[in-house]
């Protein structure tokens, strides 16, 4: 049972943990951000070398080390994009538009560096774990990578609720490249696929024939597409998932409780 449960464990903590520091260093002040990017980019190393070396490793511990190295390299893209240092070419809000979505080109040039980013380094994870046996690390990466973009489709065409109380400050303007709406029509077609995924990597972990490195990263896949599932549901769902990393938000309400006091002691009305 161990087999099972412990892997989920895992990989909630991990989507948990990781979602609230990630949050908690952008949102810091901006002197320090070029550190952490630093501090980051030395942790993408390790991911990369992680996902080569556990290539041939049929292990239980493979498949975790496999897994957390994959989460690593994902980690600077987000934290990379995030702290503003690889977006896009285009870092204003968006231009005027006469329906309710922004348009497609403008949309795409805010985040086109970051998806090609994300691109390259799946193209160098393929060749790292090709022809390996564990590919667990490659799996992991391609999910972050296909459910970021579904999400960002779907906040494109439209959805009732937004991730924009996720942004740090200096990011504020991609809020305008935000659709509301109540539905779009890819948004069933998203959680539909990937429930059908995880539902056949479930079958996969339970399979009579399954060995135990088999059933971790399967277990692993099968969390992780169904957090992504879990995150789709927020974006339609009046939940407050915000709640669920308060604690990394709060660096933001320090943040704003300093800015506060510098505009009382120059006497400058908000």
């Amino acid at each position: 049972m161990a087999l099972y449960v412990m892997p989920v464990i895992f990989a909630l903590f991990v989507w948990w943990f990781s979602t609230g520091l990630v949050l908690y260093v952008v949102g810091r002040p901006r002197a320090s951000h070029a550190n952490a990017m630093m501090a980051t980019t030395a942790l993408l190393g390790a991911g990369l070398w992680g996902i080569w070396w556990s290539g041939t490793d049929e292990t239980v511990s493979g498949a975790y080390i496999a897994f957390a190295s994959a989460l690593l390299v994902w980690g600077w893209h987000e934290m990379s994009f995030l702290l503003g240092f690889i977006t896009g070419p285009r870092t204003t809000a968006s231009p005027e538009r006469t329906s309710p979505r922004a348009p497609l080109s403008a949309s795409i040039e805010v985040v086109i560096y970051h998806e090609f980013a994300i691109a390259i380094t799946a193209a160098l994870i393929y060749i790292l774990s090709a022809e390996a046996p564990n590919q667990v690390g490659l799996w992991t990466f391609v999910i972050l990578w296909l459910a970021r973009l579904s999400t960002k489709f779907n906040i494109y065409l439209g959805v009732p609720n937004h991730t924009e109380q996720f942004l740090p400050a200096h990011l504020k303007y991609l809020a305008t490249y935000f659709c509301r709406r109540p539905m779009n029509l890819l948004f069933p077609v998203s959680v539909t696929v990937s429930t059908i995924i995880t539902a056949l990597l479930i079958i996969d972990a339970t399979a009579a024939n399954a060995l135990p490195h088999q059933i971790a990263g399967s277990v692993f896949l099968a969390t992780l597409l169904a957090l992504a599932v879990l995150e789709h549901w927020f974006l339609v769902l009046p939940l407050p998932s915000a709640e669920l990393w308060s604690w990394g938000l709060a660096s933001r309400k320090h943040e704003a409780l300093k800015a506060d006091s510098r505009i009382a002691a120059t006497g400058i009305n908000a």
